[in-house]
């Protein structure tokens, strides 16, 4: 298996680099760089301290931690959440709590979300006055009986 070289900038030294938590994950857990509350259904962008830079043709997805998820209802508002090879900012997380009825502490350090890298294919568009027929035609939204 061959490893992806991004480079990685530190905005705060104190954090620790993103990391897999296990052999073989697909998702690096990165840390909160600041306190906050999120009370139920609120939802608050949470920096990462740290800026990466991808080689074109790759894409960083951040996705939401599946035990805040299960324990905490915490998610990604825009899950996941899409890094582009060009963005060189901070990485910022938008945390939602979507318990209806706790609210719940970030805190500086805490393991927020999961950045997951992928290749990815450009789309060139073609226009045309009508789409080749296929068995599924324009069904969808539970057209296949789900």
């Amino acid at each position: 298996m061959s490893s992806l070289r991004v480079l990685i900038q530190r905005l705060d030294k104190e954090l620790p680099l993103p990391q897999y938590a296990k052999p073989g994950d697909a998702g690096l857990d990165v840390y909160a760089r600041i306190d906050c509350t999120l009370a139920p259904g609120a939802r608050a962008l949470v920096p990462t301290g740290i800026a990466i830079a991808l080689p074109e043709g790759y894409v960083c997805f951040a996705h939401p931690r599946s035990g805040l998820a299960a324990k905490h209802g915490i998610s990604i508002v825009n899950a996941p959440g899409t890094i582009d090879s060009g963005y060189r900012g901070e990485i910022k997380i938008i945390l939602i709590n979507t318990d209806a009825k706790e609210s719940f502490e970030v805190k500086r350090g805490d393991r927020i979300a999961q950045l997951v890298f992928q290749t990815f294919e450009s789309a060139r568009f073609f226009e045309v006055e009508q789409l080749p027929e296929s068995k599924r035609g324009g069904g969808g939204f539970g057209s296949t009986g789900a």
